[in-house]
């Protein structure tokens, strides 16, 4: 007898796991959302990745020491971007630069906890897929108060960290210096990878970073709305993600990843079509200037 709609879309959610996962994972899409489309406009991809990576020796320690990875995997982001500061305030080496040498550091220490610990294979795949399905209560809680957390600084520090996109020097005249914007942004990153981990795990934690935000990016050029689109795109890519993993037997954290992968190309796609069949139209200067700059 064929599946109806219902039970391909719903029935599964029936059960509580799964429950928790589409909470969870629809939790970190929307922190996703609104802090990659900050990623995305300042072009913090590299950062992103970085700090994914640098999360595993403190995962991987915490996971020795028996104590909970997520606090392992917080201490070790977060000190990986007090480093990457740290080096960008001495000025010996650029931005870029910078990450790049605590990326392969803090990768190269996880790699070494790794390999001294006689049984970590599946904690170690753990740790770069994720296990969303694994999601507990507690655990929603948790992420709930950092997707709070998250909205709230992205909220009250809105039209500095916008200064900061369009002109280093606005953000100075609003009070709010270039150097204290970044590091503000670093954080939010550093937030959003931290909560990311358990849904998507340290490999794929980028996709769902920056997938939704350039899908956005198609349709809107205004911040605010642009993170709104992001997080539905985002929610949406979870849903997705769990309903193939559930009929396909696939890994959930990994066909989460794919869907926003696959929802920014189609995005794309569909806009380039658009693009291709609507009459051009001629924009006068004024336009065209409007353009050229992003919106808040």
């Amino acid at each position: 007898m064929p599946l109806s709609i219902f039970d391909v879309l719903v029935e599964p959610f029936a059960l509580g796991f799964l429950q928790r996962a589409l909470f969870g994972g629809a939790l970190v899409a929307v922190l996703c959302g609104i802090v990659g489309t900050w990623v995305v406009i300042r072009g913090m991809a590299f950062l992103g990745e970085a700090l994914a990576h640098g999360m595993l020796p403190g995962v991987a320690l915490a996971t020795v020491l028996g104590v909970p990875v997520l606090i392992g995997g917080a201490l070790s982001a977060t000190a990986m971007s007090l480093g990457i500061a740290a080096l960008q305030r001495r000025g010996t080496l650029s931005y870029d630069t910078s990450i790049g040498m605590l990326f392969v550091s803090m990768l190269a220490l996880g790699v070494i906890i790794i390999s001294h610990s006689g049984s970590f294979a599946t904690d170690a795949t753990s740790i770069l897929f994720g296990d969303i399905l694994a999601i507990t209560s507690v655990d929603l809680y948790l992420l709930a108060a950092a997707t709070a957390l998250g909205i709230t600084v992205a909220v009250a520090f809105h039209r500095p960290l916008v200064a900061l996109a369009l002109d280093p020097r606005i953000a100075a005249v609003l009070g709010l210096g270039p150097r204290s914007a970044q590091a503000l942004l670093v954080a939010l990153v550093t937030l959003a990878v931290v909560a990311s981990y358990q849904a998507v795990g340290s490999l794929l934690v980028v996709g769902l970073l920056l997938a939704p935000a350039v899908a956005a990016g198609q349709w809107t050029t205004r911040i605010p709305t642009r993170m709104l689109l992001a997080a539905f795109l985002g929610v949406l890519s979870v849903f997705v993600g769990l309903l193939i993993s559930w009929h396909a037997a696939t890994a959930a954290g990994a066909s989460v990843a794919a869907t926003a992968i696959a929802v920014s190309g189609l995005s794309w796609a569909l806009r380039a079509a658009l693009t291709a069949i609507r009459p051009h139209r001629n924009l006068s200067p004024s336009s065209e200037r409007n353009t050229c700059a992003p919106a808040s």
